[in-house]
């Protein structure tokens, strides 16, 4: 495994276009409509408020990243903060498992701009089966090897942060500055929507944290891990920003609701004419297809260390190669599997409900046993947790009301992780001291 991992070999340009990459896919592309559906008119604001939460959340993976920087990433910094435990264990792999539906997320989002922009129905088999198919693309390309995933995580993030920013401009300019997206969305109640919204709004953000699991590798890790997250967050805040204003201009609220899977592109053609919605459509068939390779590359990565570090269990299943490949195909038949049986609605929920679970768990066990040895302040960590606490609250009552089942799946699903990590490693408890991978 060590050979995988290759010191000063990301640079902080690297770095910043990996965490922008990540998180510039669903993020603005799938999401948009959604938080509108619960936020109402004020949903870009939203985006602002999801982006206070993840700022007080990276304290700690920077406070963490600075002092370890490892390739372990989430699960060096849990397994720090509780040892080798099923708590650690777990909620590693809810992070992990969080990675995954983000991939179904992206894939089916890719799905929906593609049909959209064919002008085909989009409650057809297609949209499972283009999304298996570019699920399959992004597994292909990410065993040709790690130096293509790299040099084209930097050139796509490029293209997505600048070509979106573009379209965020033109389509504001065409649109006056001025804002037609009032009324009230599918869900929406006032400030509980609000909050509600700020679930999918964190979603958004959360690809930083793919830069925490480069940390061993990234050039001056001490400095640059945590100079990446926060640039990477900050670049996405005011694309997302100007993009949600931008959609506001062009379409009312019903609309945005109604073209929540494909937002974009339905706010492009009344703004920029036939010939920027078919532009729009391209870039986000590029960006979500770019996003989901390097979401492969990053869980599979993931899965891998989390093998090595024995919180999780590995079968080959009598394939060839090493663990890292193994776990590429573990990663793109779960992400398919969710593609072909949930929607972007639900695939959001789900993803949102694990990361912010894990997240409240990473905060906690820091501020319990780590935070003197990292130096970080107890009332950011414990601000960080109750944030989270209130979003997730929110949230959750929204779900259930709307959509109780998928409320169920979630707990039931974390339940099975954690009750799965207590008995795996009561079995084959790990070594009380294992080996890091990082400088």
């Amino acid at each position: 495994m060590s050979s995988d991992y290759r010191e000063n070999s990301i640079t902080l340009l690297d770095a910043i276009a990996m965490g922008t990459g990540v998180m510039i896919g669903a993020g603005i592309l799938a999401l948009t409509g959604q938080i509108a559906d619960l936020a109402g008119p004020l949903f870009p604001f939203a985006f602002i408020a999801g982006a206070v939460v993840t700022a007080f959340s990276a304290y700690t993976y920077i406070k963490m990243s600075n002092a370890y920087p490892s390739a372990g990433g989430i699960g060096m910094i849990l397994q720090k903060a509780y040892g080798p435990t099923a708590v650690a264990a777990g909620a590693a792999l809810l992070m992990a498992l969080s990675m995954v539906i983000n991939e179904s997320l992206v894939a089916r989002t890719f799905a929906n701009y593609l049909l959209r922009g064919l002008d085909m129905p989009r409650d057809t088999w297609l949209v499972p089966a283009i999304s298996v198919g570019v699920i399959f693309f992004a597994w292909l390309v990410n065993i040709s090897g790690n130096r293509s995933v790299g040099w084209l995580s930097v050139l796509m993030a490029a293209l997505k942060v600048g070509g979106i920013t573009l379209f965020g401009a033109a389509a504001l300019w065409a649109g006056g500055f001025s804002f037609e997206a009032t009324g009230r969305g599918g869900e929406t109640t006032g400030a509980a929507g609000f909050v509600a919204s700020m679930a999918l709004a964190i979603l958004a953000f959360k690809g930083f944290t793919t830069i925490t699991n480069s940390g061993a590798e990234i050039t001056k890790p001490h400095r640059n891990v945590g100079r990446a997250i926060v640039i990477s967050i900050a670049v996405c805040t005011l694309v997302y920003l100007l993009v949600a204003f931008a959609v506001g201009s062009s379409l009312p609220l019903d609309r945005i609701v109604a073209a929540k899977d494909y937002a974009l592109a339905e706010a492009a053609e009344p703004a920029l004419g036939r010939t920027g919605f078919y532009l729009t459509v391209a870039l986000a068939l590029v960006a979500t297809a770019s996003g989901l390779i390097a979401s492969v590359f990053a869980v599979s990565r993931m899965l891998a260390m989390l093998t090595d570090m024995k919180m999780i269990p590995h079968s080959h299943f009598g394939m060839p190669g090493v663990i890292r490949d193994h776990t590429l195909v573990y990663t793109v038949v779960i992400a398919s599997l969710l593609t072909v049986f949930f929607d972007l609605s639900r695939i959001a929920s789900l993803g949102a409900f694990f990361y912010l679970v894990m997240d409240i768990l990473i905060h906690w066990g820091v501020f319990r046993n780590l935070r003197e040895e990292v130096g970080a302040r107890g009332w950011i960590l414990l601000t960080a947790i109750g944030l989270d606490a209130v979003v997730l609250a929110a949230f959750a009552a929204m779900k259930w009301q709307a959509d109780p089942s998928i409320v169920l799946i979630a707990v039931a699903g974390m339940a099975v992780v954690f009750v799965f990590e207590h008995v795996f490693l009561r079995l084959r408890p790990p070594p009380r001291h294992h080996h890091q991978h990082g400088p």
